[in-house]
């Protein structure tokens, strides 16, 4: 519940959200969708003009399906159980249902945590149209000051992938481990005391290998969407939310500004720091599915969108840390491909963001919430399932 949160001048002990508890509930019920209040944070400036969002509303809260723990549940009820924080669902791109909860709305802007990494892989797909970088181009050439790390001998490609062979733990609930001293680095936590400070981009240059060839494998590694972003500042000689405004965001008509948190040397959280309105990721969500158009607009090229859906490689991802969620899945340029029969792809944050694309169903569903865990596998299959129930509803 936010209520209370925030609301006292100044608030009660009990009731602030800062820098130190604004992942942790209850507090993230504010601070996802009040990031630059609390993290330094830099504009991704919108279109002038929005790709329409029109209405077709329908009563779809009766749907029903297993939920987090296994029961029985309808989509009406699962919503206001589960954290939701938003939720909207396009069919053939019109709002067939929306719904909102803990203070947002259609225009509040939201963390959406990893699913930035699916906007950051789309967005390598526009600037390789526009011959601006290759994926095959070997990292070092764009960054030499990673020469001497594990991303010397890797490719743009490998970085998409997830395919380096790096020594990172993604383990978020570790209070000493990989992930938090990586967000010490990107600002996002307070630094302890008596540790050094360091720079996100100094701290990328310190990861290493793990003996495993860049490649072979899919491990998930949040700093490798990180250095994806810095190659693309070095690759267009713009920052990464001017880079994002120019050539994504402005041309698929985001209808709002969205951010992306920055560090104290300005270098920008690629990998999970975006914030967007929910009105503004459905369009993002409904380009995918339309192959890379918006409003008559190619953004980026169909068969980067294609390449995403058949390059995948499945074999990667069943020897994955991720497999048990999503069995039948693949990953390539950021994106899941989870269900590859049917084409769905899905981006997923933490704490439960997500964009699910079924292009049989011509449907968009985007959430946004403030799960307390960071990853929580029943929860995920839960929502999954709903997902696929909605779908169904609409074949």
């Amino acid at each position: 519940m936010t209520a209370g949160l925030m609301d006292d001048f100044p608030p009660t002990p009990d009731r602030l959200v800062t820098l130190a508890n604004w992942r942790k509930a209850p507090f993230s019920a504010w601070g996802f969708r009040n990031v630059r209040r609390l993290i330094p944070t830099a504009n991704i400036a919108a279109s002038g003009r929005a790709t329409p969002l029109e209405m077709s509303l329908e009563e779809i809260g009766h749907i029903d399906f297993n939920g987090y723990d296994g029961n029985p549940t309808t989509l009406s009820h699962a919503l206001r159980a589960t954290d939701t924080d938003a939720f909207v669902v396009l069919k053939r791109g019109r709002i067939a249902m929306e719904w909102y909860g803990n203070g947002m709305n259609a225009t509040t802007p939201h963390i959406v945590f990893s699913v930035s990494k699916s906007i950051c892989g789309t967005l390598g797909g526009i600037l390789r149209d526009r011959g601006l970088l290759d994926p095959d181009d070997v990292v070092a050439d764009y960054i030499p000051e990673l020469a001497s790390s594990v991303y010397a001998g890797c490719t743009i490609r490998h970085l998409l992938d997830m395919a380096v062979g790096i020594a990172f733990n993604e383990d978020y609930e570790d209070p000493t481990g990989d992930v938090a001293r990586y967000r010490h680095a990107a600002g996002w936590d307070p630094l302890p005391a008596g540790e050094t400070p360091i720079d996100l981009r100094g701290f990328l240059a310190l990861q290493k290998p793990d003996g495993a060839k860049h490649g072979e494998l899919f491990h998930y590694v949040s700093t490798n969407t990180d250095v994806l972003g810095w190659v693309y500042e070095r690759a267009c000689d713009q920052p990464y939310a001017d880079i994002l405004s120019e050539y994504l965001w402005a041309p698929l008509g985001a209808e709002h500004d969205a951010y992306i948190t920055v560090d104290a040397h300005d270098a920008m959280r690629a990998a999970g720091g975006i914030c967007v309105t929910p009105h503004d990721l459905a369009r993002f969500g409904e380009m995918i599915r339309r192959r890379g158009v918006a409003d008559g607009q190619q953004v980026v090229s169909g068969d980067w969108i294609d390449d995403i859906n058949e390059r995948g490689d499945p074999g990667a991802w069943s020897r994955s840390e991720l497999a048990d969620v999503f069995p039948q899945a693949s990953y390539r340029s950021q994106w899941y491909r989870i269900d590859r029969d049917r084409g769905v792809l899905v981006a997923f944050g933490i704490h439960g963001q997500w964009i699910y694309i079924h292009p049989e169903a011509e449907l968009v569903i985007i959430r946004m919430a403030s799960e307390a865990m960071p990853l929580d596998p029943d929860r995920i299959r839960g929502w999954r399932r709903g997902f696929d129930a909605i779908a169904e509803y609409f074949l």
